[in-house]
């Protein structure tokens, strides 16, 4: 198991000033034996729900042009089809996938292409199963024409927890399913917008793996054989 690079800074800071606080107890408040080590307890745990945040497990990669990876860890919340505004203007079929604190907050291409559109979008911290936290939340916008064709756009939604929304990619970039394209600190949510016409391969409630599971296909023409 790995620690993911954005977590790095975090963890080193944390468990200096822990030390520095744990120490600084046992040596000036060395007659309340039973609050130090009850607190040196409180620490241990404390750096360790900080620890796996920002775990980075080694997952063998599931790649296929036509077919939509999840591109985070999760469990599927939305399931519909909607008005998309910021970049189609038209119907799309929505899935979202909600990350609770305890999933690796790790973001995945979903399909390989090149990126046509990127925004982020400064905003609110609504919870992330909020109806309005895709449009009024911290956010970012990635708009990737697909190897098979389509045009598939995913963003990354900031929570109530999750303050901080770091991607790798920009518009022109050539990316591949299953990389990772960025990391939302301390879990949110992650929106897949697909032509109506794409097949859903999971359901409400359905725990998925970034980088792993199929969530769609996309309806791609048959090859012309002339």
């Amino acid at each position: 198991m790995k620690i993911h690079k954005e977590g790095r800074r975090i963890l080193f800071f944390t468990l200096l000033a822990l030390l520095a606080v744990n120490l600084l107890l046992f040596r000036y408040n060395a007659d309340n034996d039973g609050f130090n080590k009850v607190f040196g307890g409180i620490s241990v745990i404390m750096f360790l729900i900080l620890l796996q945040f920002f775990r980075s497990p080694a997952r063998r990669l599931f790649t296929h042009e036509d077919l939509i990876i999840a591109p985070a860890d999760g469990k599927v919340v939305v399931i519909e089809n909607v008005q998309e505004p910021e970049y189609f203007d038209d119907m799309r079929k929505q899935i979202s996938i909600f990350m609770s604190p305890i999933n690796v907050h790790i973001t995945r291409n979903p399909i390989s292409g090149i990126v046509r559109y990127f925004k982020y979008h400064p905003g609110n911290y609504l919870v992330a199963w909020h109806p309005k936290s895709s449009t009024k939340n911290e956010r970012t916008t990635v708009v990737v024409e697909s190897e098979a064709g389509p045009l598939v756009l995913f963003r990354q939604i900031a929570g109530a927890m999750a303050r901080r929304i770091v991607w790798y990619v920009n518009e022109g970039d050539e990316v591949n399913q299953g990389e990772e394209f960025g990391f939302i600190k301390f879990g949110s949510r992650v929106d897949i917008f697909v032509p109506l016409d794409t097949e859903v391969k999971v359901q409400i409630g359905e725990k998925v793996k970034g980088g792993q599971t199929v969530i769609a296909q996309l309806k791609t023409p048959p090859p012309s054989l002339f």
